[in-house]
């Protein structure tokens, strides 16, 4: 196959949508020898904070000595992200050989059309096996218990910060999501679980009985104190199996002291499962990036991207606003790109107030909301905004609209800030393939 064959394999794949269950990836794998086999891992679902959690178990692990993989999605500016080798992207090459025998695969089997996850799912197990990956962490796609990553059997299940997102698809009630993500709880294996509101934990903790496995939940089984907040990451405090004081983590945002408390939680459970492993926490937890997450991309103008895509991650990213941005500069451009499927008023509520200027756009993709439905929501709301035609023309705007001492900030969708970091100089590989 060649380089632009597999290219249109890939992006073919895209046009069929999601289809949710377990059949095809257990198809897939089988016929591709069950590379899901070859190492151990963690799975890790949540509606937020899970790529954040998976990066901070996954750092620990690495830099600790074991050989790592770590499967994540969407991305946001190359496709090589979603799949890393001891903290490395899978190179372009390497996808394409992926793709190609994935691909091979798939045409054995009579009458079988996997969804793009599925592939991209298959490609990441079978190149943790090819690259001798002794553990693995594995982000969800969307939901858990019919998820293509929900063929793993893990050493531990990781939960995060339930909320309501993705309701076409698990569920208009907190309830329904959180059955959803607690679908990823296997028999026996230990649970570790975020502080969730009342009816969400009362699911995860029925699931966890059911399949008798321990749970260790968030304020129970361990918790945490924030000591510091700054631009730049947190300090926290951590009591769980151990006793941690002034643990850094280069993530800026408060709500990142729990999503490292269910990471060291984590690897506390693995500790005692696995007593020759050895974890140095400190370093790991000093080591980790996830960009994407309040990451400042620019500084002349300053620019700040986030990837804030539902009414929970927007409360996040408005008190940080609140605390750590504006006692540092003095009024917040605002430009918002949001998929159409989203909690729009939800996701708008929290962060128009604290704008002088307000833009949207759409990113270039099939699910997003146009610029008119978020400015009529807006105005709704009593908010005036400037319409753009794209992503890259909301930054040229935002720019002239700029004064000395505000800043640019850039949210509402992980397609939206991919886009951002790309129009802002960033370069990025098979960036079409965001999914």
């Amino acid at each position: 196959m060649s380089y632009q064959q597999a290219i249109g394999y890939l992006y073919g794949l895209q046009q069929q949508g999601m289809k949710f269950g377990l059949e095809n990836i257990r198809t897939l794998m089988s016929i591709l020898g069950n590379p899901h086999h070859a190492f151990r891992s963690v799975h890790v679902a949540g509606t937020n904070g899970k790529g954040s959690t998976s990066a901070m178990i996954e750092s620990i692990l690495r830099t600790s000595g074991v050989r790592t993989g770590l499967f994540t999605s969407p991305h946001l500016l190359s496709f090589t992200e979603r799949i890393r080798i001891n903290g490395e992207e899978t190179g372009e090459d390497e996808v394409i050989a992926l793709a190609e025998e994935v691909k091979t695969a798939v045409g054995k089997i009579e009458d079988f059309s996997p969804t793009f996850f599925e592939v991209v799912t298959a490609m990441a197990f079978l190149h943790f096996r090819n690259k001798g990956v002794e553990w693995a962490v594995v982000e969800t796609g969307l939901g858990g218990r019919l998820d293509a990553t929900n063929v793993i059997a893990p050493e531990v299940s990781v939960i995060t910060r339930i909320g309501l997102d993705h309701c076409d698809f698990l569920g208009r009630t907190l309830c329904e999501v959180a059955k959803e993500k607690a679908g990823i709880i296997k028999e026996g294996v230990p649970v570790v679980s975020a502080d969730h509101e009342a009816e969400a934990i009362k699911v995860v903790s029925a699931k966890s009985a059911e399949k008798h496995s321990a749970l260790y939940t968030f304020g129970k089984e361990f918790t945490a104190g924030l000591v510091a907040e700054s631009f730049g990451g947190i300090t926290l405090n951590y009591s769980g199996d151990r006793d941690y004081r002034d643990l850094r983590v280069p993530l800026p945002g408060g709500h990142q002291m729990v999503n490292a408390s269910l990471a060291l939680k984590t690897v506390e459970v693995i500790s005692s499962k696995f007593p020759g492993l050895r974890f140095d926490i400190a370093k790991g937890l000093t080591f980790v990036r996830w960009p994407g997450r309040l990451e400042l991309v620019k500084d002349d103008p300053p620019v700040l991207i986030d990837g804030a895509h539902n009414p929970q991650a927007s409360l996040a990213l408005s008190d940080h606003l609140k605390k750590i941005v504006l006692a540092r500069y003095r009024r917040i451009i605002l430009v918002i790109g949001a998929m159409g499927d989203k909690d729009i008023e939800g996701i708008l509520g929290p962060l128009l107030p604290l704008a002088a200027e307000i833009l949207f756009a759409a990113p270039a993709y099939g699910r997003a909301a146009s610029p008119g439905r978020l400015a009529a929501a807006a105005a709704k709301m009593g908010y005036p905004s400037i319409v753009a035609q794209s992503v890259a023309e909301a930054i040229v705007q935002a720019e002239e609209l700029r004064q000395p001492g505000d800043l640019i900030l850039i949210t509402g969708s992980f397609y939206t800030i991919g886009e951002a970091k790309e129009f802002l100089g960033s370069k990025g590989v098979l960036t079409r393939l965001r999914e």
